[in-house]
């Protein structure tokens, strides 16, 4: 749970930064500065354990990096394009394509505890997606369907569809890698190897990249130090001890922690429909967390 309340802290951090930085470029940011923290760190401590990797094992942190940069990439931009609950709801189906492929790609079967636990909390991001738009008056109201699909909303929401499968591919390559390596040199890969790629991205897109005022780049460094690399480092940490599937449920804890903050920081209030949806998907991450540990997961490449 510490975790996952480190990781909501990004939203937050995003939605001040973004009053002059472009969203891509807060993605680069984010893990550029995170990756140039880890370095002394690997240099000095380090350095054998990534002298030894092999080859297959250097390979797969470097396409967790590139999932990586693509999930941040892709959903972040999606904001630009399709409302914030279409977004939410698409980019959140992560559980759902780490089940779908946990048994190929890990050997991990999924248990029933997961099922049921993805299926509430799924339904419980459903739900809060859907307390954007929708309102209780004499009834539950919302917007026709239609009114998402249309125009660019629909490039939104596929940007935010593509966001949820590099999430689950990152999901997948860190449980596979967690169990053979260490922590710290996992996430500089990772971390390294998605900022190589955001920030030439982020200069082809033509954004500036500095002259920001100071509370800007007070943002981007909490952002990088605290839901980087406290939140997904212990996200990391525990891909090493728990199945990939449980992990990425209770990531979806992190609407949650965001709502609690937002309310505090900006004034926002949960309505009843976010509120009876944030308590499906706390009771999905406690049905999923009753699932055994499976053993040493490897993903072949």
């Amino acid at each position: 749970m510490f975790g996952i309340f480190a990781v909501s802290t990004a939203s937050i951090f995003i939605k001040f930064a973004q009053q002059e930085a472009a969203s891509i470029v807060i993605a680069a940011y984010r893990l550029g500065l995170s990756t140039l923290v880890l370095a002394p760190i690997v240099w000095f401590r380090f350095r054998p354990q990534l002298a030894a990797l092999s080859k297959k094992e250097l390979r797969l942190g470097l396409l967790s990096g590139v999932f990586l940069a693509v999930h941040f990439a892709s959903w972040i931009t999606s904001l630009e394009y399709t409302s914030v609950a279409s977004s939410v709801v698409l980019v959140t189906t992560t559980p759902l394509w780490v089940a779908m492929a946990s048994p190929f790609f890990l050997k991990e079967s999924i248990t029933k505890y997961v099922l049921w636990g993805m299926a509430l909390a799924l339904i419980g991001t459903f739900v809060v997606g859907l307390s954007d738009v929708c309102v209780l008056e004499q009834g539950l109201r919302c917007p026709p369907l239609s009114e998402f699909v249309q125009g660019e909303a629909f490039l939104g929401d596929v940007l935010a569809l593509i966001g949820a499968w590099a999430a689950a591919g990152y999901v997948l390559i860190g449980r596979s890698l967690r169990v053979r390596l260490s922590l710290v040199p996992y996430i500089f890969i990772v971390y390294g190897m998605s900022s190589l790629v955001l920030i030439p991205l982020a200069l082809l897109g033509g954004s500036p990249m500095v002259g920001f005022s100071s509370p800007t780049y007070l943002w981007l460094v909490l952002l990088a130090l605290i839901p980087q690399l406290i939140g997904h480092s212990t996200i990391n940490w525990a891909l090493g001890v728990l199945p990939a599937a449980y992990v990425a449920v209770s990531l979806l804890g992190e609407p949650i922690g965001s709502s609690v903050l937002a309310y505090f920081i900006f004034g926002e209030a949960p309505g009843v429909i976010k509120g009876f949806g944030a308590i499906l998907i706390l009771g999905g991450i406690l049905v999923s967390s009753q699932a055994k540990i499976p053993q040493k997961p490897e993903i072949d490449l």
